[in-house]
């Protein structure tokens, strides 16, 4: 059994992930602005840890990281409206969550990312979207380069459809969606397989069943 703290633990994925984990046997604790929520995140079998990452200072992170075993970041300020929340939430969120996983030794970081933020935007595309991948990509570069024991995953276009239970997942995929339940499944097999450190995928809805899609992505 471990215990997971989820950033965005109010959040969509999250939502759908806490389930999962406590299923699996772990303990799951959504880290998320408002004690409004507690109630909520309890039905989806989580505890609460108040954290508002956009305004919490660094002892604030760690705190709230105290005894857990692993971070699982799947906050975002989302593609559209305020620029500045891509950086408050989706770049300077993360990077709080890893000084703070770093200062407390949990070394297992898990980061829902993005697809594509890698890849130059359309000339004609909105300084929201620009910021957002900017923010998106700049968060997993810093990842990538901390000591930290990450995985990064980059969905394509989030949907709240029944789960298939099937993905491609590889460094590279055509571009497509995917079912949040899908992502919340696919990063609960992450967790329990260390040969995904070190690794970023693009996901998206495909043909190969969640877990034999990672087998394959590690082998």
């Amino acid at each position: 059994m471990s215990t997971i703290a989820v950033v965005g633990g109010h959040g969509k994925i999250a939502m759908k992930l806490h389930p999962l984990l406590v299923e699996a046997g772990h303990t799951s604790i959504a880290l998320a602005r408002s004690e409004d929520y507690r109630e909520e995140i309890a039905s989806a079998g989580a505890g609460l840890r108040v954290l508002d990452i956009e305004n919490a200072g660094q002892v604030d992170f760690e705190r709230a990281f105290e005894g857990v075993d692993a971070v699982v970041f799947a906050a975002g300020g989302g593609p559209d409206g305020n620029i500045e929340r891509k950086r408050t939430v989706d770049l300077e969120g993360s990077l709080n969550s890893q000084l703070a996983a770093i200062n407390l030794g949990v070394s297992r970081f898990i980061q829902v990312s993005a697809y594509g933020v890698d890849n130059p935007v359309a000339p004609d595309s909105s300084a929201v979207w620009q910021a957002y991948v900017d923010a998106k990509a700049h968060a997993d570069r810093l990842l990538r380069e901390s000591e930290l024991d990450w995985t990064i995953l980059r969905p394509g276009q989030l949907t709240d459809d029944e789960p298939s239970g099937a993905i491609q997942l590889s460094k590279h995929v055509e571009p497509g969606s995917i079912t949040r339940a899908d992502v919340a499944a696919l990063i609960l097999e992450v967790l329990q397989d260390d040969r995904t450190i070190g690794r970023q995928w693009e996901v998206t809805n495909g043909s190969v069943p969640i877990r034999q899609a990672v087998q394959q992505a590690v082998s």
